[in-house]
C-alpha cells in the first residue's frame, strides 16, 4: 500500500500529535502540586510486575515441551535471566544477557 504525499503528511501528523498527547496527558491530568489519586499510585506499584508477568507468558505461549529441543534453550536462558537479575539487579544486563544466551543456544548449540 502506497501513500500519496498528502496522505503521508496526514498519517505522520496524526502519529506525531497522538504521541505528543500521550506524553503530555499525564502531566496535564496530574499536576505536580496536586495530590495523586490512590488508585493511580496503586496502579503505578502493581502494573510493572503485571506487565512483566504477561510478557513471560507471551514468550512461552508457543514453546513446545514435547518436541525437540524440548524447550531447553528457553529454560536455560530464563534461568540465566533470573540469576543475572538476582546477582546484579540490572534489568538491561538481565534481558541483554538472557537474549544473547538464547540466540547463541538456538543458533549454535541446538
Amino acid at each position: 500500500m502506497t501513500f500519496t504525499l498528502m496522505q503521508s503528511i496526514i498519517f505522520f501528523g496524526i502519529i506525531s500529535i497522538t504521541t505528543l498527547a500521550t506524553r503530555a496527558l499525564p502531566f496535564l491530568l496530574f499536576p505536580e502540586h496536586k495530590e495523586m489519586p490512590k488508585y493511580i499510585k496503586y496502579l503505578g506499584n502493581v502494573l510493572p510486575y503485571t506487565i512483566i508477568g504477561m510478557l513471560v507468558i507471551y514468550c512461552f505461549k508457543e514453546v513446545n515441551f514435547m518436541q525437540q529441543p524440548f524447550a531447553i534453550p528457553e529454560i536455560i536462558s530464563t534461568v540465566i535471566i533470573v540469576l543475572l537479575h538476582l546477582w546484579k539487579k540490572n534489568m538491561l544486563l538481565s534481558i541483554g544477557g538472557g537474549t544473547a544466551i538464547y540466540m547463541f543456544l538456538i543458533q549454535v548449540v541446538f
